[in-house]
């Protein structure tokens, strides 16, 4: 059973901001397509499930970034599981680069959806399928939940487009990054860069609704919270540092 799994890429312009590097919702992809290839490879990626009606979705989501490497760079992907926690299925993500140097680290919780009645199930004989890694270390606590942030609250309203969706009909997990990047605006994006990105996902976004983003900016902090319906549909928190 292959315990890690791990990819080494260029970094390529149509992954990069208009700085020159690294898009955050780029690094998010590339987690995504990663974790999908050592789930095929484990028995239980997407065609894999389909069979079963199951989809895996994210649930919490944290990254830290060292620094945002430049277009041409050869960057390196590790990714493991861990045991299964109740529901959640644990992930983590180390970046390197052609040094082998440590650029940043990710976690991620995941979750299985049924694809008809759009409700979580529990791992069942899913979790069979995931390596033992007790042995192996992890490089951060599980995902946070993102946190409370005290300030004045800028309130826009968005309806997801065409190319936030995925392949499970509904916004993706990538996109909601860009919308924090977006909601930060241009200025902000010039001078900084997210040094921590938060994610928490409480239900899915779906073409016709329509999302609150409620934005708080506290010096170098932020939160980004989105409603529909006026239920919280999912949260963004972290720290923006000088951009490098």
């Amino acid at each position: 059973m292959m315990k890690t799994y791990e990819e080494t890429f260029t970094l390529r312009t149509s992954q990069c901001d208009m700085h020159g590097k690294w898009r955050p919702s780029a690094v998010l992809e590339a987690m995504q397509e990663t974790a999908g290839v050592h789930s095929r490879l484990l028995g239980c990626g997407r065609d894999e499930l389909l069979k079963k009606n199951i989809v895996w979705v994210l649930s919490r989501c944290e990254v830290h970034m060292d620094r945002y490497p430049a277009a041409g760079e050869k960057i390196t992907i590790s990714t493991f599981p861990m045991p299964t926690r109740i529901c959640f299925f644990p992930r983590y993500y180390l970046f390197t680069d052609e040094h082998g140097e440590l650029i940043g680290k990710a976690g991620t919780l995941w979750l299985l959806m049924d694809v008809q009645t759009r409700h979580m199930l529990p791992p069942g004989e899913i979790a069979h399928l995931i390596p033992d890694n007790r042995d192996l270390s992890v490089p951060m606590k599980l995902p946070a939940t993102v946190g409370q942030l005290q300030g004045e609250e800028f309130i826009s309203e968005y309806a997801p487009v065409y190319t936030d969706l995925d392949i499970n009909g509904h916004v993706n997990n990538t996109r909601y990054v860009d919308w924090l990047c977006n909601a930060l605006g241009v200025d902000m994006m010039k001078r900084f860069e997210p040094e921590s990105i938060v994610l928490n996902y409480n239900h899915e976004v779906l073409p016709t609704q329509r999302v609150l983003l409620h934005r708080v900016i506290r010096e170098k902090q932020y939160r980004l919270t989105g409603y529909v319906d006026d239920a919280i549909a999912f949260d963004i928190g972290g720290v923006l540092r000088d951009r490098q």
